[in-house]
């Protein structure tokens, strides 16, 4: 067996994002997106359009400003890719159907208005529920992981007596892991979120296989690891494990801020741009090296991609390298961080 056979041989750039049947990948020139129709099998891939703030802006590709930047534009890009997604693989398609032909049986029944008059109110319908229910998620996060954690110690402390508020930063950081952990392993009992997640697999085991330069074949590619160090869920924990370190600091140095609850909520929502920036300086760290210290930083995360990835097929494992092999750049040169 080789060194290249034990570990990763070349570091890349390159990153990507499990969606609806395919998979993104974000290299140094451009972003793609392949997707597998769902009733045709063909897998389509197209480019997406749009540049990174990052490269427009040089300040902005700071130390600190870039991850607050590329989770900001990952979020917005995430959101628009995945519902690209939904349209190649023809699952928007075979809904609309199923709600046109709905829509027919009820006309019949009741004599109401013709299935166009009725497709356009939908759609300003699915339109208005899209905004609201990304408005409650966000609002659904920041209590979840800031109101929530901060009463539940409320009501602890006080039951204690008071005893335990020096260690509030570090229970309210446990309950936040608890909770994040406990959504990701709800949700992927479902069966399309557990097809998302196969998918996520594949997207880690295709980068795998090109950073040790092999050739990108099923075969090879099947055999990689699922769990990469520069994931989005690596990430997200890191984010968490900062803002413990911070808000413990914070508690330390001005303890009365803690004590009061539209206070404190306030003043760590105002600090997660630096949990943001710091979270992914050091999974850039734990992307370009591999020593001791970043093993230990990325363990946690890779713990926790057990849930957030899994075992692809070969069909998902195709579509991820018709993915990647899009934003190869020519010039290896190139792809470096």
């Amino acid at each position: 067996m080789s060194k290249c056979d034990k570990q990763v041989c070349k570091r890349t750039s390159i990153g990507g994002q499990a969606v609806i049947e395919g998979v993104m990948m974000k290299g140094p020139h451009k972003t793609v997106l392949s997707v597998r129709h769902i009733q045709s099998g063909e897998i389509i891939t197209e480019e997406v359009p749009g540049i990174s703030l990052r490269e427009k802006y040089r300040v902005l590709r700071l130390p600190l400003l870039r991850g607050v930047v590329a989770f900001v534009e990952s979020l917005v890009t995430g959101y628009k890719i995945l519902m690209r997604s939904a349209d190649l693989s023809g699952m928007t398609e075979l809904e609309e159907q199923e709600q046109a032909e709905k829509q027919k049986r009820q006309t019949e029944l009741d004599g109401t208005d013709g299935p166009e008059r009725q497709k356009k109110e939908n759609g300003a319908l699915l339109g208005a529920l899209m905004a609201v229910a990304s408005v409650l998620g966000v609002a659904l996060a920041l209590v979840l992981f800031m109101w929530v954690p901060t009463l539940i110690f409320n009501g602890i402390n006080a039951a204690a007596g008071g005893t335990i508020s020096g260690w509030r930063a570090l229970i309210e950081g446990l309950m936040k892991i608890a909770i994040f952990i406990g959504y990701v392993a709800l949700v992927s009992l479902m069966k399309d979120i557990r097809r998302v997640f196969m998918y996520h697999g594949s997207e880690h085991k295709s980068i795998f296989c090109y950073e040790k330069g092999l050739e990108l074949t099923v075969e090879n590619v099947r055999k990689q690891s699922r769990f990469h160090p520069r994931c989005g869920t690596s990430f997200m924990f890191l984010m968490i494990a900062v803002g413990i370190l911070f808000s413990t600091i914070v508690v330390l140095v001005f303890p009365g801020v803690a004590t009061v609850s539209y206070i404190w909520v306030p003043v760590k929502i105002l600090m997660i741009p630096l949990f943001c920036g710091l979270g992914f300086e050091l999974i850039r760290l734990c992307g370009r090296y591999d020593n001791l210290a970043t093993r230990i930083i990325a363990a946690p995360g890779l713990w926790v991609q057990r849930l957030t990835t899994k075992e692809p097929e070969d069909a998902m494992i195709e579509v991820a390298i018709a993915s990647l092999k899009a934003v190869i750049p020519e010039n290896e040169e190139d792809d470096r961080w």
